[in-house]
C-alpha cells in the first residue's frame, strides 16, 4: 500500500494537531491553492471550530517520521441530509501531497482513511471534485466519474 517500495512506517497518518502549523501544514496546503500565510491565532481559531464539529469534520495528515514535517493531508466532511432517510454523505476535500513526496502512495493512503471514516460514520456515499488530471488517481482509490462539477466563486 505504501507504493514504490517505500516503508509505510516512514510516514504516520494521524489527525491534524495544533503543532502542525509549525510542521509545514499551511505550506503544504499552499501547494494545493496558493494563499496568504495564516497567523497562529487564525490557525488556532479555525482548529477549535473544526474540533467542535467532532467526527463530522476530520482532517488527516501524513507526518514524515524522520523529519516531523507534514507531507500529505486531506479532509472529509460529513453532510447531514434529509434525503435517503436522513442519510449522510462524505465530502473529501483538500487532498494534497508535497511535491517532493509524491509517488509514494501517501495520497492513496490518506484518501482511503478518509473514505473509511465516512463509511464508519454511516455515509451512503463519498464524493469529491478534482481536476481532469487527477481522474486516474481517484479511480485508483475506487472513485468513479459521475455528473458534472459546477462552481460559483466569490
Amino acid at each position: 500500500e505504501a507504493g514504490a517500495g517505500v516503508d509505510a512506517d516512514a510516514y504516520r497518518i494521524r489527525l491534524l494537531e495544533l503543532g502542525d502549523l509549525s510542521r509545514g501544514f499551511c505550506d503544504l496546503l499552499a501547494q494545493l491553492s496558493p494563499s496568504e500565510p495564516l497567523t497562529e491565532d487564525s490557525f488556532r481559531s479555525r482548529f477549535a471550530e473544526l474540533a467542535a464539529l467532532g467526527a463530522d469534520h476530520l482532517v488527516l495528515v501524513a507526518e514524515d517520521a524522520g523529519t516531523g514535517r507534514i507531507v500529505a493531508a486531506g479532509a472529509v466532511l460529513v453532510e447531514r441530509k434529509f434525503i435517503r432517510r436522513c442519510g449522510t454523505v462524505g465530502h473529501v476535500e483538500d487532498v494534497v501531497v508535497d511535491a517532493a513526496a509524491r509517488g509514494r502512495g501517501l495520497g492513496e493512503r490518506v484518501v482511503r482513511r478518509l473514505v473509511d471514516h465516512a463509511r464508519a460514520r454511516g455515509c451512503y456515499k463519498v464524493i469529491l471534485n478534482c481536476t481532469p488530471e487527477l481522474r486516474g488517481f481517484y479511480a485508483k482509490c475506487g472513485f468513479v466519474e459521475k455528473n458534472v462539477q459546477m462552481g460559483l466563486y466569490f
